[in-house]
């Protein structure tokens, strides 16, 4: 009997960033190396090869946790990935990323991040979409990689309002 591979897994997650216009919050993004000033649990982002804001170029990612054990003991545990940057658009405010390796199961994820000046209001704001295609992740659902990414997301805008509102 042939196996059937499972269809692949994509998903999108919206967010509105207020008081910025699209091009002060892109700045954040094109710096590859620096996703752990934005992305809390990430705790390590560190540069593996290439340019910053290059095609080609890697980072690492990583973030740790204590957990107690039955015995009473504190486990530390890393999650990690390396990522690689597949392409960047600086006119369009977009870039994209694949997971190279990683200890969390993911074995082809690709994922574009999108600034986008939200023309609408008269006030400085911008959106951003974070779209990803990814095989099925051993360990999670879809529902739930697609959570994770809407709470990254709105946990990231929340920091980069924070810190273009003090920069001004």
């Amino acid at each position: 009997m042939e196996h059937k591979p499972e269809p692949k897994w994509s998903g999108k997650a919206c967010a509105e960033l207020k008081g910025s216009k699209a091009d002060q919050v892109w700045l954040l993004f094109e710096d590859f190396f620096s996703i752990d000033k934005w992305l809390p649990g990430i705790d390590t982002c560190l540069q593996v090869h290439g340019v910053s804001g290059e095609p080609g170029c890697i980072r690492y990612c990583a973030s740790s946790s204590t957990s107690a054990s039955s015995d009473g003991s504190t486990e530390k545990m890393t999650c990690w990935a390396t990522e690689r940057l597949l392409a960047i658009d600086r006119n369009d405010l977009c870039l994209s990323y694949e997971v190279v390796d990683s200890n969390m199961g993911f074995k082809a994820y690709v994922a574009t991040i999108k600034v986008l000046q939200d023309d609408k209001s008269d006030q400085d704001q911008c959106n951003i979409e974070w779209s990803f295609e990814a095989d099925p992740v051993e360990g999670w659902r879809l529902a739930g990689l697609v959570s994770y990414v809407e709470s990254s997301l709105q946990a990231m805008t929340t920091r980069m309002e924070k810190a273009l509102l003090t920069s001004k």
